[in-house]
């Protein structure tokens, strides 16, 4: 990273500070960290006071979508001090989606976390909904009245596919719904679901496709 003016960092959840904490040092002053992990704004705060202690500018990066396949045009909000600078150097390395969202660390964490408890959570419920479901031997019934009341995306497809992510990803979303259940403890809301969600997660893990 020597000669680095832009650096993206991409890691799971549980590293996200820990990489931070270990290359602060070998960046250029000025030098941008970009963390687009998925952690608590406690996370990046921290991240952040080793990455500006060592000189380089720091930038809370939320990544909104899958990067495949959206890849340069996946939405990005991007915060911190150095938010502005920050953009137009993401912009300039390609990517065309970008939207400052403030200049405080952990604002755009704070998005992309409590975001996820929706969308993590109903992956979570659509597993446990889907195991009652066969062992009562009613699946299809249970799905056709789920396609009647919501007509935007067939449940069966629907279904397929949150299955599919979490068991693909479940060990990784685990991780992010950690720190999704982080986030609502420093906001003084007891993660329930949240944590019922990180179990979920981490159970279908490796499961493969479901039949």
């Amino acid at each position: 990273m020597a000669q680095a003016e832009l650096v993206l960092s991409l890691v799971t959840a549980d590293q996200a500070l820990p990489a931070a904490q270990a290359y602060a040092a070998d960046l250029p002053k000025g030098a941008f960290w970009c963390d687009m992990n998925s952690v608590a704004p406690d996370t990046k705060r921290a991240a952040a006071a080793a990455v500006e202690a060592a000189g380089g500018r720091y930038v809370d990066v939320a990544v909104l979508a899958p990067v495949d396949p959206a890849r340069l045009g996946v939405p990005l909000l991007v915060a911190g001090p150095a938010a502005e600078y920050a953009e137009a150097a993401l912009r300039d390395a390609g990517f065309s989606n970008v939207r400052v969202v403030g200049a405080e660390v952990g604002k755009a964490s704070a998005i992309k976390m409590i975001r996820s408890v929706m969308v993590k959570g109903i992956e979570a419920l659509t597993d446990e909904m889907i195991a009652a479901a066969q062992a009562a031997g009613v699946v299809d019934e249970v799905l056709t009245s789920l396609d009647a009341s919501e007509k935007t995306l067939g449940w069966s497809e629907r279904a397929a596919y949150n299955l599919e992510r979490m068991h693909s990803h479940g060990l990784r979303r685990a991780a992010e719904m950690e720190e999704s259940a982080q986030t609502l403890l420093s906001l003084g809301v007891a993660p329930v679901m949240t944590r019922g969600t990180v179990q979920r997660q981490r159970e279908a893990a490796g499961k493969g496709k479901p039949q």
